[in-house]
């Protein structure tokens, strides 16, 4: 079944849907990620033909769980390898979720392309790194994505590299200890300065932003986490300090946080001078 609601989109009022959660714990993550929708900061409706002009980055948000009619139809719009993939998932949960991130990745890039979402091919670039292929590759658009409990972040620009990623506050990932063993030294000093009750936000400030950052430059894995390092107190905006590449790479990445509801964090990386991102909110 699912439980649904009412947002404000352009002074129009839109129906949002999510599954009926079976435990406390679920439900109560679930009502946070939809708060994304309600409150905070505001994330717009998009134009039907949205247009990236000159260093704009736009970011999209997304909630995962959606109702199987909206599901099915996204599945509709996926490779058979992609459907291969969620068909592999033990559960549910996960598989639809997977299905629905991958329909709104094809459907986000659509509207820029002005093509249908099952006529995207993907390929894999530099170090695995997802890229657009076949006739869509001259446009040049670069894209990455994110997702955590139910929330999916996507980035969107033109002509520049992006990277972009999304956690959640749990204490169970984050922490002084897995700083130690993957922050730069003056990263681990950042995080011991902080009080007790900020910490767990310092730890997840620095990891989006380290994870935005690894994947703009695409290098996955083969680039270690403590060869640069980034601001992470709560306090202070989101930057990149310093880089075993040299003073020029300070200059050459724009670093962001992007507001997310409570009990989330994220972080947005694109190359070049850009101006802060466009926020946009996916809606079927």
């Amino acid at each position: 079944g699912a439980v649904g609601g009412l947002v404000r989109c352009g002074g129009k009022r839109v129906a949002w849907y999510g599954p009926r959660c079976c435990t406390p714990a679920i439900r109560t993550i679930h009502v946070v990620v939809s708060s994304i929708m309600t409150t905070g900061p505001i994330w717009s409706c998009p134009p039907k033909r949205p247009v990236l002009t000159g260093d704009a980055v736009h970011v999209w948000s997304a909630v995962l769980d959606q109702p199987a009619p909206d599901r099915q139809r996204l599945a509709r719009t996926l490779a058979s390898a992609e459907r291969q993939r969620a068909a592999r998932f033990r559960f549910d949960l996960d598989r639809n979720r997977f299905t629905v991130r991958r329909g709104v990745l094809r459907a986000i890039l659509a509207r820029y392309l002005q093509i249908e979402p099952d006529l995207l091919r993907f390929a894999a670039g530099q170090r695995g790194k997802p890229v657009l292929a076949g006739d869509s590759r001259g446009v040049n658009l670069q894209f990455n994505a994110s997702h955590s409990s139910g929330l999916a972040l996507f980035a969107v620009a033109r002509d520049r590299a992006v990277g972009v990623d999304l956690e959640r506050l749990d204490p169970r990932r984050g922490g002084q200890r897995i700083a130690e063993r993957f922050f730069s030294p003056g990263e681990v000093r950042q995080l011991r300065s902080l009080p007790a009750a900020a910490r767990l936000e310092g730890f997840f400030n620095g990891w989006t932003r380290k994870e935005a950052y690894v994947k703009a430059r695409g290098e996955g894995l083969a680039m270690g986490l403590d060869s640069f390092e980034v601001s992470l107190r709560p306090s202070e905006p989101a930057r990149l300090l310093w880089s075993a590449a040299g003073p020029a790479e300070l200059a050459r990445w724009h670093m962001e946080t992007l507001p997310c509801p409570g009990g989330f964090v994220g972080a947005l990386v694109a190359e070049q001078t850009c101006s802060p991102a466009v926020l946009l909110r996916w809606t079927r």
